[in-house]
């Protein structure tokens, strides 16, 4: 809270001039910011110019528009408002029942920087107020507010406190305040019977200032009305981390902020993990092609940033398990779908039963191939290259069936190879040889297809990746994919993997390096 410091406001003559002011519906003035003051005393008085001589037409027109003001400000309002030049802000010398505000003629003054910056207003019906309180801002300027004893002790624990302390204090000065254009409104809520209403008018910036001068006064049903608030209205873009850190800041009895923060926690367990899981669930059965697309895009990029927060602050993450839960599933569901395509009698299926097994079998590998793209983003996909290269039983099965019902699981063995050829997984030798042995040749059965078929194939960073995978074996395992793959290069062609580059390294290794040494220890023996 700001210091407070009791003392007497000087009674004397007020020169008051125009401000830019602003009546709410209830009828207390609002407040101008800093901005406002400054702006109004550059225009009263202009630094380094002549003052320029106002011409009649001029000079009439300000007439006409002060006689409007003043008609305007003829009915009684709840509030006063001036600005003064004199070193204490006191009350305007005006007439009690008329808040109108007249222009004093303009003289040359000092720098802006040394010109008082002073308010005076006054809420409830003209005359009432028994008590001053005097606003010094950090900004320069100070405001004068008058008000009601039992409206202020009635509302703010913070007031009432230090006007319990005297009982007959009628003024005292608060220094030092950060934002004095809310301390006044927020004061002016006091004399509001639909806060709510007023406050609708307020976008949730502002209510969070409002917020944070009622709890330093005390003011609670002022503290509830903008929980209210900001538990109805949305938070959009920033304003979420604002609101949250604005309220778990609140500290006081009866104060209900489990409203507000209910938007952004739960009071469920597991409930994390189950919601995850049952997204998985609705994305992986669905078969809306486009919109599946456009979830999972949607899911692996929230998950990313998930994983880049987890990665940071070391927390575990609970999601692995009900992943490789789901590849299990697809799995299965996948090698029951090839034996039933593959059954002797699948010839007797009718036409539209068997394109429905051929789609079905697309969309499970088109699951597993996204799940290792997320696996392989959480750096947690060794497990699924050890599952896959276990897969003997399918990859029998894959060649006996056609290559366009098939080509999908091809796929899914091309990324873990240029997975294990980027350094994105890490599977034990024993693992790389099971998954080169086992589904090399497969893909090698299905590259002319991939290339011209499948839109998503990468020729060249497929062909790198299996040919760094080929290399971190041992020299002798090395030589036996190589050659086996030079047989199937020199039948197909441009239908094979061209990894010549692999072969080049492999031929190094086995013919030049072992001559280098050679001649090395020759030398130093020498």
């Amino acid at each position: 809270m700001a210091d407070i410091r009791l003392n007497r406001v000087n009674q004397g003559p007020t020169k008051i001039k125009n401000v830019p002011i602003a009546v709410t519906p209830e009828g207390f003035w609002c407040c101008p910011s800093p901005v406002v003051f400054q702006k109004s005393f550059k225009a009263q008085h202009p630094l380094n110019k002549p003052k320029p001589s106002s011409p009649p037409s001029k000079t009439s027109s300000a007439q006409k528009k002060s006689v409007s003001v003043s008609e305007r400000k003829t009915v009684p309002t709840p509030s006063r408002l001036g600005v003064s030049d004199s070193q204490q802000c006191s009350d305007p010398e005006r007439d009690p029942a008329s808040t109108s505000v007249v222009a004093t003629e303009r003289t040359p003054g000092p720098k802006i920087e040394s010109l008082p910056k002073k308010v005076a207003v006054e809420f409830g019906e003209p005359g009432t107020c028994n008590v001053k309180v005097v606003l010094l801002g950090k900004q320069g300027f100070c405001v004068k507010l008058s008000v009601h004893r039992d409206v202020l002790t009635e509302n703010s624990s913070f007031f009432a406190d230090k006007l319990s302390e005297q009982s007959g204090l009628s003024s005292f000065q608060i220094d030092d305040c950060e934002d004095v254009e809310i301390y006044v409104e927020t004061i002016g809520l006091m004399y509001c019977k639909e806060m709510k209403q007023r406050l609708m008018k307020q976008n949730v910036s502002r209510i969070l200032r409002i917020l944070k001068v009622a709890e330093s006064l005390g003011f609670n049903s002022c503290i509830q009305s903008c929980l209210e608030h900001l538990e109805a209205v949305p938070w959009v873009g920033e304003e979420e981390e604002k609101v949250v850190s604005t309220v778990l800041q609140l500290q006081g009895e009866g104060i209900r902020v489990n409203p507000v923060l209910k938007r952004v926690s739960s009071d469920f367990s597991n409930t994390s993990k189950d919601t995850l899981s049952q997204i998985f669930e609705l994305v992986l059965k669905s078969n809306e092609e486009r919109s599946r697309r456009e979830m999972r895009s949607i899911v692996l990029k929230l998950l990313r940033e998930k994983n880049s927060l987890c990665s940071s602050t070391g927390s575990p993450d609970i999601c692995d398990e009900m992943i490789y839960r789901s590849c299990r599933s697809c799995l299965d569901s996948l090698l029951s779908l090839f034996k039933q395509a593959t059954e002797p009698d699948s010839g007797d299926i009718p036409n539209g039963n068997r394109e429905h097994v051929v789609k079905h079998i697309a969309l499970e590998a088109d699951n597993l191939t996204w799940m290792l793209e997320i696996l392989v983003d959480k750096q947690a996909a060794d497990e699924f290259a050890l599952m896959w290269a276990n897969q003997q039983e399918l990859a029998t099965l894959h060649g006996k069936l056609p290559v366009v019902s098939r080509y999908h699981i091809s796929c899914i063995s091309g990324r873990l190879y240029v997975g294990i050829g980027k350094g994105e997984l890490l599977p034990s030798k024993n693992t790389r040889q099971m998954l080169l042995q086992t589904w090399l040749q497969p893909l090698i059965n299905d590259y002319n297809w991939l290339q011209h078929g499948c839109r998503s194939f990468d020729r060249k960073l497929v062909e790198e990746g299996i040919g760094r995978t080929i290399l971190t074996l041992p020299l002798e395992d090395q030589q036996s994919i190589l050659l086996s793959w030079v047989g199937s290069f020199l039948k197909s062609g441009d239908g094979c993997p061209n990894l010549q580059r692999a072969f080049e390294v492999w031929w190094r290794r086995t013919f030049i390096r072992p001559y280098l040494e050679g001649q090395g220890n020759g030398t130093s023996d020498s």
